[in-house]
């Protein structure tokens, strides 16, 4: 009985797992699309799918779309069905002309990616948060060959601390320090990117005589006591990244802020989360953004919103006949993170029905 009862879980649970995995193609989802530029495979697996991460599945190999990475502006794609009933999206077949005709060439256009790595590049590179043996232990600058705090183009900067010729910079800003909401951890210290160098040549401590940095660019006033940190250029980009949804039941992160420091943001903006490799954390997990709709109190004069309610309400209120409901938690859009740092990491926004908050929690989708 034991041995037939452990078969039937095995066989549901193979089959949810399943099911969990399986395509599920949109009620509107178009029976073709033109690719056009600014397309990633992203958006456009978005238009068929309800779950996006999902794509390689939909672009499985097939003699049309031999790499989804390949799918260059023009292209017709076509959503199919194959003999097992399981969609794929394929090149359309344009009709055939016998008429003189330039051929042209694939390689005068960029194929898409999966998203717009031009945007994401810069993050990669200079997107971070600072510990605080970061800002004790990395070079700072001490000053310039000029006594100007507008820095231009080719100044040098002196520096305390080891430098390598000919690598790469950047110089930050050492912010406030940044308090984790739920637990009241600090998770570092927010870092403003100041300027980008490259290291001149090293100095020699037993003689007092700093490094020096050329500036390549000053996006900000750069101030003694910034902090220098080498950047890691060359590093992979998320197209190369295995996109896949999070699976992590009990993940809940929150929205700490915006690179643009805005309060509310849009599809592609990147942001910052409360948790990092130390909450398993990988690159490339996709995650869903989520609100909760606003409380309402059901009152005997019929139901209000709570944070509407009165003060005077709040202190003389019925507890024990008005009844405060806690509303829906929805689902308003996804992120991606695309990198992950010890107790943060930062992500790209997806997609959103409505503008994102630093309030809003992000769980696995």
């Amino acid at each position: 009985m034991l041995k037939r009862i452990l078969i039937i879980i095995f066989c549901l649970f193979s089959a949810i797992n399943a099911f969990a995995d399986e395509l599920q193609i949109k009620d509107n989802a178009p029976k073709s699309y033109t690719v056009v530029e600014g397309d990633t495979l992203w958006d456009i697996s978005a238009m068929f799918l309800n779950e996006p991460w999902l794509w390689p599945k939909l672009w499985r190999l097939n003699p049309d779309i031999t790499n989804p990475h390949l799918i260059y502006p023009g292209d017709e794609l076509r959503l199919v069905y194959d003999e097992n009933g399981e969609p794929r999206l394929v090149k359309g077949k344009p009709s055939l002309k016998w008429t003189p005709a330039v051929r042209k060439q694939l390689k005068d256009q960029n194929p898409i990616t999966i998203l717009p790595l031009e945007q994401l590049a810069p993050y990669l590179n200079y997107a971070t948060v600072l510990t605080q043996q970061d800002i004790d232990t990395l070079p700072h600058i001490l000053g310039g060959d000029e006594k100007y705090r507008s820095n231009v183009d080719g100044a040098l900067l002196y520096v305390k601390g080891e430098i390598v010729a000919n690598k790469n910079y950047a110089i930050y800003h050492p912010g406030e320090e940044i308090i984790d909401p739920e637990t009241n951890e600090s998770l570092g210290f927010s870092a403003t990117l100041v300027g980008t160098a490259k290291g001149l040549r090293n100095g020699n401590p037993s003689e007092n005589l700093p490094a020096t940095l050329s500036l390549d660019n000053a996006t900000r006033e750069i101030r003694a006591g910034d902090v220098v940190s080498p950047v890691n250029e060359g590093q992979l980009l998320p197209a190369f990244y295995s996109v896949r949804a999070a699976t992590e039941e009990q993940f809940n992160a929150r929205i700490l802020s915006s690179y643009n420091n805005a309060r509310e943001f849009g599809k592609f903006e990147v942001v910052l989360l409360n948790k990092g490799a130390n909450n398993n954390v990988v690159l490339g997990s996709v995650y869903s953004i989520n609100r909760p709709s606003p409380a309402v109190i059901e009152t005997k004069n019929g139901p209000v919103y709570e944070e509407d309610a009165s003060s005077w309400y709040r202190l003389t209120r019925d507890k024990n006949s008005d009844k405060t409901l806690q509303m829906p938690i929805e689902r308003i859009g996804h992120l991606m993170v695309f990198k992950v740092q010890q107790k943060t990491s930062f992500a790209i926004i997806l997609s959103t029905v409505k503008a994102v908050r630093i309030e809003d929690t992000i769980t696995a989708p």
